[in-house]
Parts: structure tokens; C-alpha cells; sequence
């Protein structure tokens, strides 16, 4: 008989970054699209792949791998998300889709986030057997790279 299906959990926009199955809040979600045009951005954290144009808007590139210690990996899909400061894409790999996130286990799992690691992952919930990273939007970039983009878009 197979599994029954649940819609417990967060509804979640699913997605890869390497080997880590992430997911983010649908209502941090502006939209996904294929990968744009990025430019470089000096003095900023390697995960920070640099700027992009979205919809006419300089915005600033992150890549979620590089940002969780996993190292670099295909990237296949952007992910507009709101920010405190603006739109910010997330370069991602594939995207699983709209899911339930059993995110109500991350209580049990306060060890596994250190304090860096507390600011970017909400909740470790599952999604049938596998971890999956709930992320925080976006208080994870450096009020410094914010200003290097409003700089960089003020010289265009």
C-alpha cells in the first residue's frame, strides 16, 4: 500500500543546491526563472555571485550552495525572494516544486544549527525521508554587500 499523502507542513518552494534539499517559504517567493546575466561584484563573500538585471531592477545574486559550505554547483534556476533591503535572487539548482514541509521536527534538531548557521536555516524538517534546509529569506547579507550594489547601480 503506498504512503498516505499529508499536507502537513509549510508550503514550501522546494529546491537543489548541490547536495542539500532546500526550501523557502512560499510567502518569501516573488518567482523562479532561468539563470540571467550576472557581473561580478568586488569586496563581497564568495557565496555573493554578483549582480543580475530582473525585471529592470539591479539585483543582487546568491549562490545557495556556496552559501551553506557546500562549494560550487550547477546552477539551473534563480529564485526571486523578498529581502529586508529588496529583491535578491538565489541561484539554485532544480526546483522540486511546491511541498509540504514537516518543519514542526526542527525543534528536535536545535544542535545541528550553530549561531552562523541559525541566522540562514529556520527549521531541519523532512520531506518523506530525506533533511530539507528551511531557509530564511534574507537577513543573511552583510548590510556592506547591500551598499556595494546601491554603488554599483548608482554608476550605471
Amino acid at each position: 500500500m503506498p504512503p498516505a499523502v499529508t499536507t502537513a507542513g509549510v508550503q514550501s518552494l522546494v529546491f537543489r543546491a548541490g547536495s542539500l534539499l532546500c526550501a523557502l517559504r512560499l510567502d518569501e517567493v516573488i518567482e523562479t526563472m532561468r539563470p540571467l546575466a550576472t557581473h561580478p561584484l568586488a569586496g563581497t563573500p564568495a557565496y555573493v555571485s554578483g549582480i543580475c538585471i530582473m525585471r529592470g531592477v539591479p539585483t543582487l545574486v546568491v549562490d545557495v550552495a556556496r552559501l551553506l559550505g557546500g562549494g560550487q554547483a550547477q546552477i539551473a534556476r534563480f529564485i526571486a525572494v523578498r529581502s529586508d533591503q529588496g529583491p535578491m535572487a538565489f541561484a539554485t539548482g532544480e526546483i522540486s516544486g511546491v511541498l509540504p514541509v514537516d518543519a514542526d521536527a526542527a525543534a528536535r534538531h536545535e544542535a545541528l544549527l550553530g549561531d552562523a548557521q541559525a541566522r540562514l536555516i529556520a527549521a531541519v524538517g523532512t520531506i518523506d525521508t530525506e533533511p530539507v534546509l528551511l531557509l530564511r529569506s534574507m537577513r543573511l547579507v552583510p548590510d556592506e554587500v547591500w551598499a556595494a550594489a546601491a554603488n554599483l547601480a548608482g554608476t550605471s
